[in-house]
């Protein structure tokens, strides 16, 4: 069943969501992208020669999802480990810069996530991941809890973003989790493969397909979706909103229903931070109030408009509200009963 919203409620849950509280707890990064120009091939191995021209910063991972929450007006207190190095300083710039701050940012003794992408002619030639992935230590994973527990004390919405690079172990994601739902406030979660099964009692649950046929351990037959709702079961969770990439999303959810929600991206220019758009949104709509439906809708709006940005880049309400109208406008007639979200790329 295709999922879709009317533009009354979609300007009403987006003016709303601006009064969101959503805590982000996780993984954060710096991204960092080296911009040159190749003239040679080096004499000493067959590799090209890149003379950087641009060194360029952004924030990533769960600091990418918290500033996509402080986009669409909301309130986000982000929950994240940097290392006390050069990168630790000009992520915590950044989130300044941001209007983020740095209440729940606990400095441990480890390097700060760092990819540096190198980059040359508009192609990526090569990734380098500075990090130490291992899990946090008890005295640092005590200190995530003691943040976690101050931020979501008044919060309506709960972020997981997992990168499986040592802040989410399970009993920061426990105490997280009672503490959330103590408050009956909606919980999001981005999963990553160590820690796939440790987020029972959680609201909506964000794979990728890839991510849960390994976790599964089968392939997931999107032309019999019915299957989908064993997994929910096994995960523990309440709804289970499986992203495509270009065949958009699938939503189960513990009632036995499956809505399908195709993209309705115009163009795809650069996929990198969909899926941290998609969990931004998810929580900020979740948060006003909206069924998990409807913010997967207004969430797979966000990530049309994300996949034609360069980079990890933030969406506006404003920007949904004109994509909204854009394919209410150019979407064929006969697509009408399903509503914009429901209808494929223009």
């Amino acid at each position: 069943m295709p999922l879709s919203i009317s533009r009354a409620r979609l300007q009403s849950l987006l003016q709303s969501a601006r009064s969101s509280r959503v805590v982000a707890i996780g993984d954060a990064m710096l991204d960092e992208y080296l911009v040159g120009d190749v003239d040679r091939i080096s004499p000493e191995a067959p590799v090209p020669v890149v003379r950087i021209r641009e060194r360029r910063y952004a924030l990533g991972g769960a600091a990418n999802v918290a500033q996509n929450v402080a986009a669409v007006g909301a309130d986000c207190r982000l929950v994240c480990a940097i290392g006390r190095d050069a990168a630790g300083e000009q992520l915590g710039r950044m989130l300044d810069e941001a209007g983020l701050g740095r209440d729940g940012i606990v400095a441990v003794d480890r390097p700060t996530t760092r990819k540096s992408r190198v980059v040359a002619r508009a192609q990526q030639l090569v990734r380098i991941d500075d990090e130490d992935d291992s899990d946090l230590t008890d005295g640092d994973a005590a200190r995530i809890v003691a943040a976690a527990d101050r931020a979501i004390a008044d919060a309506d919405a709960l972020i997981f973003e997992d990168y499986n690079k040592g802040v989410l172990i399970p009993a920061v994601i426990a105490r997280a989790i009672a503490a959330a739902r103590a408050r009956k406030i909606p919980i999001i979660v981005d999963p990553k493969y160590r820690h796939f099964f440790a987020y029972r009692g959680a609201t909506v649950f964000k794979p990728n397909r890839r991510e849960l046929e390994a976790a599964l351990g089968a392939a997931v037959d999107l032309e019999h979706p019915e299957a989908i709702p064993s997994a929910l079961e096994r995960l523990g969770v309440e709804h289970l909103l499986l992203t495509l990439g270009e065949r958009g999303m699938v939503l189960a959810s513990r009632d036995g229903t499956i809505g399908s929600v195709p993209t309705v991206a115009r163009e795809v220019y650069d996929v990198v931070g969909a899926g941290d758009t998609v969990t931004a949104y998810l929580a900020a709509v979740l948060g006003a109030g909206g069924t998990a439906a409807e913010a997967a809708v207004i969430a797979n709006y966000a990530a049309g408009v994300e996949v034609g940005k360069l980079g990890a880049a933030t969406v506006t309400p404003d920007e949904i509200l004109d994509a909204f109208d854009h394919f209410a406008t150019h979407a064929p007639a006969e697509s009408s009963a399903s509503g914009p979200a429901a209808r494929g790329r223009n």
